[in-house]
């Protein structure tokens, strides 16, 4: 029994899989004002499909649908079946709040009730 696939099947398959991939991902990866779907994401680093995506460097960012996940210095890593991967130089976590400049006890109230006397 032999396991060879004819080239036009394997790519046929690869294609499938790189569809279902980008279908179920809800990864995103926006360069300037372009975004692209992500096929996974790695501790250092991600891919996107080579063929659709143009070549992509410097600063990125990474949602999730519309969260806004990381802000991302990138290079290219190389190409693997049908796949552009990308390494992380510098991948910073993004916040929801703006970051306080002054020590917030735990214990702070979280806000004030003016106090009026009836007259």
């Amino acid at each position: 029994m032999t396991t060879f696939l004819p080239k036009d099947l394997q790519d046929g398959l690869r294609a499938a899989q790189i569809a279902s991939r980008k279908k179920a991902s809800r990864l995103r990866v926006r360069a300037g004002q372009d975004e692209y779907p992500v096929l996974s994401l790695r501790a250092d680093g991600f891919s996107v499909e080579l063929d659709t995506v143009p070549p992509l460097r410097g600063l990125v960012d990474l949602y999730d649908g519309a969260r806004h996940l990381y802000s991302c210095l990138i290079v290219a890593s190389g190409d693997e079946m049908g796949e552009m991967r990308y390494e992380f130089k510098r991948a910073t976590q993004a916040q929801q709040n703006a970051p306080l400049d002054f020590y917030l006890p735990p214990d702070a109230p979280s806000g004030y009730i003016e106090y009026r006397r009836r007259s």
